[in-house]
């Protein structure tokens, strides 16, 4: 087994940090690549986050409502 962080991504040039709106997945779940995991908003906009690897979602660190610099990990995926 190998975990994937999820890391918050950067979409545009100015863009420092996002805040979690909303989590799509509860700790436990399966998902799969590509799938929307959570929902961020940064720069005014909303964006979905897609999960960048199949596996369980292991881990939540970082809670709905709050805010994260970019490239900060925000999840954990175990992967088979």
């Amino acid at each position: 087994m190998a975990e994937v962080e999820v890391l918050l991504p950067q979409w545009g040039m100015g863009m420092s940090e996002g805040t979690i709106t909303a989590w799509l997945k509860n700790v436990g779940e399966a998902v799969t690549e590509d799938e929307d995991l959570a929902e961020i908003e940064a720069e005014k906009v909303e964006e979905c986050l897609e999960a960048p690897a199949t596996g369980i979602l292991t881990k939540i660190l970082v809670q709905t409502g709050e805010t994260v610099e970019v490239r900060t990990p925000i999840a954990i995926i175990e992967t088979d």
